[in-house]
């Protein structure tokens, strides 16, 4: 089901950084998030709902401003 929050997301596991992009058009990008996070985040029916009860109070969001902003739908997780 389509997010009426999150746009699209991407996820390094070498980094375990998640970097959102949400339908406001605002990027983000959480650092230390572990991999069974995130898979969490891609199986997940509701993912605003995930994101505010696993993601969006425990890790810390950067802003994320240039040509990175928008994930690379290749290197989505």
């Amino acid at each position: 089901m389509p997010s009426t929050v999150i746009k699209a997301f991407a996820y390094d596991p070498e980094g375990q950084v998640l970097t959102l992009t949400f339908v406001s058009g605002r990027v983000y990008a959480y650092q230390d998030v572990p991999a069974d996070i995130a898979q969490g985040l891609r199986l997940a029916f509701a993912k605003g709902e995930y994101f505010n009860t696993a993601i969006r109070d425990r890790f810390t969001g950067v802003p994320v401003t240039g040509p990175a902003a928008e994930p690379d739908q290749r290197t989505l997780f």
